[in-house]
């Protein structure tokens, strides 16, 4: 499994669980639980979090885990293309994970937003992974822009509730030409291997170890999960079948 990889934009990695940096109780919570988890990219709310200071995130961040800076708090495209660019010029990445929220109630993206976002930032040289809703044409329409990843929600953002729809989670990783992160929803280690076997790429969480009651062991939950997961993708599943199938030869019964 070592040599198990994905790859975004012209960068590879070996961890497929992605977490967020918000709703931990300190930074030292913040940085224990990267290292369970074993991610080797977290994402930073460039609007919502100190990047400088004695409380500034990037503290948390362990050596050699890369930073993916999010749009978090965004609610027009404008917003969104400023935030990509004010992380680059802070010297952070040309990656992006582009978040343009559309109602502040349910947390669900601005789907035209998005893509009027991603197009232009692509065309700034940015590599786009936008949040996006598990529509199947949508997924589509952002790996033509060039995306380097479509990342559909499970479920609402922090609501624990699991894959909420895995049939079109399904359709969009069948036509995927880019990695598939599950992103927001994930509440436990199962819905983590749940994403897995689907055939994602990756998940990303932050809420379901952030606000789990023992936080650093959810996160060595959450990465086992993701593992177990991969495996059972790559092993391929037996059939489903109505009735029972004996487990053991039918050859050479005693009469």
């Amino acid at each position: 499994m070592t040599q198990d990889t994905f790859k975004l934009g012209d960068r590879e990695f070996r961890s497929r669980l992605l977490v967020g940096t918000g709703k931990y109780a300190s930074l030292e919570e913040t940085r224990e639980a990267i290292l369970a988890s074993g991610a080797e990219i977290v994402t930073v709310a460039v609007r919502r979090v100190s990047l400088s200071g004695e409380d500034s995130i990037l503290k948390a961040i362990p050596e050699g885990v890369s930073l993916l800076p999010n749009t978090a708090g965004c609610y027009t495209a404008d917003e969104a293309i400023r935030t990509a660019r004010l992380a680059r010029e802070a010297g952070m990445t040309e990656f992006v994970k582009l978040e343009v929220i559309g109602d502040k109630k349910t947390l669900f993206p601005d789907i035209p937003a998005t893509i009027e976002a991603a197009k232009q930032l692509v065309d700034e040289g940015f590599t786009v992974l936008p949040y996006v809703t598990d529509d199947p044409v949508t997924a589509l329409r952002l790996q033509d822009i060039g995306c380097a990843a479509v990342m559909p929600l499970a479920a609402p953002i922090g609501s624990g509730l699991g894959i909420k729809n895995p049939y079109n989670l399904r359709i969009i990783i069948e036509q995927a030409r880019v990695p598939i992160i599950v992103d927001a929803g994930v509440g436990t280690a199962s819905d983590a291997a749940i994403a897995m076997e689907l055939g994602c790429d990756a998940v990303l969480m932050n809420t379901g170890i952030a606000a789990a009651k023992k936080p650093i062991l959810m996160a060595e939950a959450m990465r086992e999960g993701i593992t177990a997961g991969r495996k059972a993708y790559l092993s391929g599943r037996m059939g489903k079948k109505l009735y029972a199938t004996a487990s053991s030869p039918l050859d050479g019964l005693i009469d």
